[in-house]
């Protein structure tokens, strides 16, 4: 049999030697029987022959398997095309010859055909090729591979989508404003939705409040009774239980200490394999074979290197890290019944098995004395080293910064747990070096060497102790020395960086202070050229169409501004100064220091159209004159809530305002009618580029203090109170008012008014006659003198004694007049010394009345008296609550002249506009004559004046200040038939009218009531006014929000009736408005007292008068 090449060859081949040697097999035998019966079958080369055949097929059955298994991964390259791929698997046959006679194949016969090689090129492009189609077939074909069919992602067309904006979930209900204004309502309820978004989603939403006490039902924890048992049987049942849970076999043993490096070599190789070093060099060593381990083990025997099974106590441990001998341990012995032997396994699995078993016996803890490491043949130390060996280089670097803490800080015992300090020394291989405390964390003693470590100085009892404490010695004196000098330094350049700071802040502020006077500057020189114009155009402008600015501004100073409650409601008082419409050439531009809501313009609306009902008398002809008024609110009203900015600031910081007012006068003659002047004003008036009615900031603010009003009082050459101005020291106060006291016995009370005070706030008084206890003696001193007592040398003694008792009276007796502004004496005093102030006399009498008269200087100088009226004080005397209208106190002729002397004196200084002045008139008791007293001035537009443009614009009547008298014109006589009867005659009507008016009416409880109801309230009342008569009441509406504060207009035909008629009128409202247990804070109560004084007065006067016109 041919012999077949044993290297990578078709498997037809093979096939193709095994048919040839049986075909001459059969030539052989066939040739026999053609020979006849001469021929002899030659048995035994036939047997010869079939054995070599059998031989040979299975000499070549490997190599035939391996060919076919092997001809998947030794496919050829398809790189030299299908010819070099047949010649490479093309198998070498021997040239033709002859054998018995018959010709041998040639080897070409055997070659594949065109068609096979290509298509065995496309089958092996197809196998090494996994993306081509014809792959997942082939291999399916050839070799029986079923590959997954995987298909390709769908592709979708990318279709451009619109971005949509907004939030793209529902938005979460949270809790209702209500329920977080008013924690008190009761909480909405949950819904289900919001209840599955969780508890946490509830209480951070507000449905639920945070100090809800929340139960669960059912709770999610349930207790259950724990179980207390020994703590000798503790260890015995875990030993056990963890055993039962590793199963059946395993080797758990870990209260077992074994000693499985015992060996009989001398101790310098031993320390040297426990270390791991040799000469001091730190190597890895071999760890020790655990052949007798498994002996042991296999044989049921003991091991030698087994000694004894060890369950040590904490107490004993304890003993044995403090003690410094190397005796043995106490221990007691336990006999722990070992498991059965695992299965036979490979060595490398015993030596695993058996590191196991270390590691579960024991944590290898061992122990650091003094910083050293354990002595040579320490067992728990070497079967650490063992256990760790792979690690071991971290472990030593580790270990090493852990020996020169101990040592740096004299530790003479410390317990060492290996594991934490294997996984400390592997968390801190590649990285920084341990903290202190992660190092001292690996020790089992942790607390006592952190106690010994913090104790002071320990660190100096080391061995380098001493040079330690010299290096913290001299490194403490150069920090002292260094930080001394570096807080020199920082001193120095804190002091450089303010005083550098504060020079260029003061220089800021000189080109600012400088730029501002001249702004100022450029203000005033323009105001003082338009009143030059103004007085030039005054009698013009008041006969022509003009436009009047109201800028009822309080310009007040600062201290003062912030110390006033409700200051924006103060300014709009004089919403009154609409009625100034009452011209039919004037329009009217208001400037409203608070936001005017509709309400409040339907009501002024309603109110200026009856001025066409009250001049034909008729309540059917109701005009529209909203076209001549227009309310302006700046918009920077609520961009300074805290500053208490005037009105003139705050317009002067809207110029969307300023551009609306000027739009509004629109070319025609207007000028600016102020309140008190600010020199904002001055701003505002050139911005608008319109003349102002009234002084210069600085003259009014000089005239409208108390001691400026006494000097105008001096040049006038009236009287005045006995007093003295511009006291600005403590002792100052003492002497004048102990001089004042003297000079004049007769007064019993004095009173001390801060110069910048107005409305009665900054008034104190004190009763000498009550607490001074020389008051008597002194009065009857002065009796005795008589006419000498004028003389200075006749009052030295009581001026002593008064001066003596003067400074403790007024600490312990004086009081202010006004407890809101200044609750204390104290409080008044800093007050008073600080802006100065006058000490004038009160009026010797009991029956004292004050008046208010509003006087106007044109811009062509003449003086004109306005108004005059009673005052009517409510809570506080000594402030003005309202007025009565004429006054009827004092003569008319002489309360004229006095104040014409007055306004040509404040003329004279340059005062011009509308100005106000305080009297003060009563009975003198010794010469029982009527003295009238000239007591303040004010140079502003007063709420007196706004509300009696308001009393003549609905009653259409005429005020004659110079005497007096209110009058009305007479109703519009009826229209009768041609002929009248003899006996009718013409009935005299009275055209005298009396007003009441205030504009400081306050009641807490009008917040609740909308003013509609309140109007309602009172038609019910009969609180009305009467067109055809031309009296009644009429309302002033100040605010829209809170609603406490309003005015009250009364008129009557005589001042008895409209003082009872406004009292009646505010019992009723005050009745209407509050329940009994809610009074409400009101200043009604003591205004309708101070109203029925004035009516027993009054009633009394008219008494008396009677009593004379009776003829004798």
């Amino acid at each position: 049999m041919a012999d077949v090449e044993r290297r990578p060859q078709n498997v037809g081949n093979i096939l193709v030697k095994v048919q040839e040697d049986l075909q001459q097999l059969k030539n052989q035998v066939t040739s026999l029987k053609l020979g006849g019966a001469d021929s002899q079958i030659d048995l035994r080369a036939l047997d010869e022959a079939l054995i070599r055949t059998e031989n040979g097929i299975k000499q070549n059955k490997e190599m035939v398997v391996s060919v076919m298994n092997n001809q998947v991964t030794t496919l050829p390259t398809l790189g030299d095309g299908s010819r070099q791929s047949s010649r490479h698997y093309a198998p070498q046959h021997p040239p033709v010859d002859m054998h018995d006679g018959r010709p041998m194949l040639h080897a070409s016969v055997f070659h594949d055909s065109p068609g096979e090689n290509f298509h065995r090129d496309l089958t092996m492009k197809a196998l090494l090729n996994p993306e081509n189609l014809n792959n997942r077939f082939v291999l399916n074909r050839n070799y029986g591979f079923a590959l997954p069919i995987v298909k390709p992602p769908r592709q979708t067309k990318a279709t451009s989508q619109s971005l949509t904006k907004g939030s793209t979930i529902e938005p979460l209900s949270v809790l209702p404003r209500q329920n977080r204004v008013d924690p008190a309502l009761a909480p909405p309820p949950i819904q289900e939705k919001d209840a599955k978004k969780g508890i946490l989603s509830l209480i951070e939403r507000g449905l639920i409040p945070p100090a809800a006490e929340l139960t669960l039902d059912p709770s999610p924890v349930h207790h259950k009774r724990a179980m207390l048992h020994h703590p000798d049987l503790a260890t015995r049942k875990q030993l056990q239980s963890e055993s039962s849970a590793r199963g059946e076999g395993s080797h758990y043993m870990a209260s077992v200490k074994l000693d499985i490096t015992h060996d009989r070599r001398p101790s310098d190789t031993i320390t040297s394999q426990r270390l791991g070093t040799s000469d001091g060099v730190i190597s890895p060593s071999i760890p020790p074979s655990s052949a007798n381990f498994s002996l042991a083990h296999s044989t049921g025997t003991r091991s030698p290197q087994l000694r004894s099974v060890l369950f040590q106590s904490p107490a004993s441990r304890r003993k044995s890290a403090t003690s410094s001998t190397k005796s043995p341990l106490p221990v007691r012995l336990f006999n722990a019944p070992l498991q059965p032997l695992p299965p036979p396994a490979t060595p490398a699995q015993k030596e695993d098995e058996q590191h196991q078993v270390v590691a579960a016996s024991k944590n290898y803890s061992f122990f650091l004395r003094s910083g050293e490491l354990p002595p040579v043949g320490d067992p728990e130390f070497t079967s650490f080293n063992q256990r760790y060996l792979l690690q071991w280089g971290g472990i030593v670097s580790t270990l090493a910064v852990l020996q020169k803490l101990l040592k740096q800080f004299s530790v003479p015992l410390a317990h060492v747990n290996g594991d934490k300090l294997a996984e400390l020394a592997s968390q801190y291989e590649l990285e920084q070096t341990p903290s202190r405390d992660e190092l001292l964390g690996v020790l089992e003693n942790h607390d006592d060497v952190i106690q010994l470590i913090n104790t002071p100085g320990r660190r100096f009892q080391a061995t380098d102790g001493r040079h330690m404490a010299a290096a913290k010695i001299q490194a403490t004196w150069r920090r002292h020395r260094d930080r001394k000098a570096y807080l020199r330094y920082r001193k120095q350049r804190w002091a450089a960086g303010v005083i550098a700071i504060s020079w260029i802040m003061h220089v800021r502020m000189s080109r600012m202070r400088k730029h501002l006077r001249e702004i100022r500057k450029r203000h005033l020189e323009n105001f003082r050229a338009r009143a030059k114009t103004l007085a030039v155009d005054w009698k013009r402008i008041q006969s022509s169409r003009r436009v009047i600015v109201h800028v009822p501004s309080l310009g007040y100073h600062n201290h003062l501004r912030f110390a006033l409650p409700g200051f924006d409601r103060k300014q709009n008082a004089q919403m009154s100064r609409l009625c100034d419409l009452r011209d039919p050439n004037v329009d009217v531009i208001y400037v409203c220091p608070i936001e005017v809501m509709e309400e409040l313009k339907q009501y002024y609306c309603k109110l200026l159209g009856l001025k066409s009902a009250v001049e034909a008398a008729d309540p059917e002809c109701i005009g529209d004159l909203s076209d001549r008024f227009t309310m302006v609110v700046p918009e920077a009203l609520n961009k300074f809530p805290t500053h208490h900015m005037c009105l003139a600031s705050l317009l002067k910081y809207s110029p969307a305002a300023l551009s609306r007012i000027r739009k509004l006068i629109g070319g025609r003659e207007a000028y600016y009618l102020p309140g008190v002047m600010h020199r904002d004003d001055l701003a505002v008036a050139d911005a608008l580029n319109i003349p102002v009615l009234g002084c210069e900031p600085e003259i009014c603010h000089l005239y409208s203090s108390k001691s400026g009003s006494r000097r105008v009082f001096a040049a006038a050459g009236v009287t005045a109170p006995p007093g003295e101005h511009d006291v600005y020291s403590a002792q100052q106060l003492h002497e004048s008012l102990a001089q004042l006291v003297c000079e004049y016995p007769h007064v019993k009370r004095w009173l001390l008014k801060v110069d910048a005070g107005f409305d009665g706030r900054c008034i104190a008084f004190i009763d000498v006659e009550k607490h001074l206890p020389c008051y008597h003696w002194m009065l009857r001193e002065s009796i005795r003198y008589g006419e000498k007592w004028k003389k200075k040398w006749a009052q030295d003694a009581a001026f002593t004694k008064v001066l003596f008792q003067l400074p403790e009276i007024l600490d312990s007796f004086a009081q202010p007049s006004n407890r809101d502004a200044f609750p204390k004496w104290v409080d008044f005093l800093d007050a008073f010394l600080s802006q100065g102030g006058i000490i004038e006399a009160y009026p010797p009498s009991e029956s004292v009345t004050c008046l208010t008269v509003d006087m106007l200087i044109d811009p062509t100088g003449t003086v004109h008296m306005t108004s005059c009226g009673d005052q009517i004080h409510a809570e506080n005397p000594l402030k003005c609550w309202g007025t009565s209208i004429p006054q009827a106190s004092v003569e008319p002729v002489q309360l004229f002249d006095v104040s014409l002397r007055i306004g040509e004196a404040c003329r004279a200084r340059g005062v011009i506009g509308h100005f106000s002045i305080d009297y003060v008139t009563f009975i003198d008791p010794i010469s029982m004559e009527q003295n009238l007293w000239a007591t303040d001035l004010t140079l502003a537009y007063s709420d007196q004046a706004a509300m009696t443009q308001l009393m003549l614009f609905v009653t259409g009547g005429e005020l004659d200040a110079a005497r007096c008298r209110f009058t009305v014109p007479p109703p519009p006589k009826e229209k009768k038939g041609r002929f009248r009867k003899k006996e009718e005659k013409e009935v005299n009507v009275n055209l005298n009218r009396y007003c009441v008016l205030s504009t400081n009416l306050l009641h807490s409880n009008m917040a609740v009531v909308h003013y509609s109801v309140f109007f309602q309230m009172c038609r019910a009342h009969g609180i009305g006014f009467d067109i055809k008569e031309r009296q009644g009441t009429v309302f002033t509406l100040v605010d829209s929000s809170k609603r406490e504060e309003f005015g009250m207009l009364t008129v009557g035909d005589d001042l008895p009736g409209a003082l009872a008629a406004f009292a009646r009128n505010l019992t009723i409202i005050h009745q209407e408005i509050s329940a009994p247990n809610m009074q409400g804070k009101t200043n009604f109560k003591a205004a309708v007292n101070d109203i029925e004084e004035i009516l027993g007065v009054t009633a009394q006067n008219e008494k008396e008068d009677s009593k004379e016109l009776v003829p004798v």
